[in-house]
């Protein structure tokens, strides 16, 4: 979700201001998912490296997330939306730390969209950490190396229920991955659009998804190609 901070650039205001009106891109995002009948949304909203930007725009940015869930979380759940924090839980705010507690605690038997909060994240950290897991399990004797496997690094991420995602949609026209779900992401789909993130509404959502359905996904193999044609 890029491009908060040309967004407001553009306008002569404050980098803070292209976060907050980046609020309505989020929900149209979040409803237009959940009326499609997605099953899984992950929304990158605070990479590891984002610690790296000026304290007054990190406190700002912790702010205004701990905002849009306290505000939003009644109709999500109205939504049967299921929240999940996706990343590490070190260095955030306690009251940001209880505010995700409260949503998982909130919507966890809802059944519909399971909506997925990239805060803290980094795709190397989250990578690291399950390479970490095995060697003490190597080291306490309940695995060998012989034993490990990519499914076995996979089951030990932050969230193993989350499955590889079909597509990756970036805005504001970046032609990188940004350490974003570094192993899941290994035959994603990705669409780029310049439009802003402060910008971006249902119908752009929608041009990434026909766009989608219009390739077709190989997996490595010619075979067992698959047509997105749902």
């Amino acid at each position: 979700m890029d491009g908060n901070g040309r967004w407001a650039q553009k306008r002569g205001k404050p980098r803070v201001e292209g976060h907050r009106a980046s609020r309505q891109s989020m929900r149209e995002t979040i409803q237009g998912c959940s009326d499609l009948g997605i099953s899984f949304l992950t929304l990158y909203a605070f990479s590891t490296e984002n610690w790296r930007r000026p304290a007054a725009e990190v406190n700002a940015l912790m702010a205004l997330i701990e905002q849009a869930l306290a505000g939003e979380i009644a109709q999500l759940h109205e939504r049967k939306v299921k929240v999940v924090h996706l990343g590490s839980r070190e260095r955030l705010p306690q009251s940001l730390l209880d505010e995700l507690d409260r949503a998982a605690e909130l919507t966890r038997d809802n059944t519909g969209l399971r909506l997925y909060l990239a805060i803290n994240y980094g795709g190397r950290q989250e990578i690291a950490a399950a390479a970490a897991e095995l060697a003490r399990e190597v080291k306490a004797g309940t695995l060998t190396p012989e034993e490990i496997t990519p499914e076995r690094l996979a089951e030990r991420l932050y969230r193993p229920e989350l499955p590889d995602p079909d597509l990756l949609v970036r805005t504001g026209g970046d032609l990188r991955i940004s350490n974003y779900l570094l192993w899941q992401m290994a035959y994603t789909e990705i669409y780029v659009t310049p439009v802003l993130w402060p910008d971006f509404r249902r119908i752009h959502l929608l041009h990434a998804l026909l766009d989608y359905q219009g390739r077709q996904r190989r997996f490595g193999g010619v075979k067992d190609a698959v047509e997105n044609q749902h």
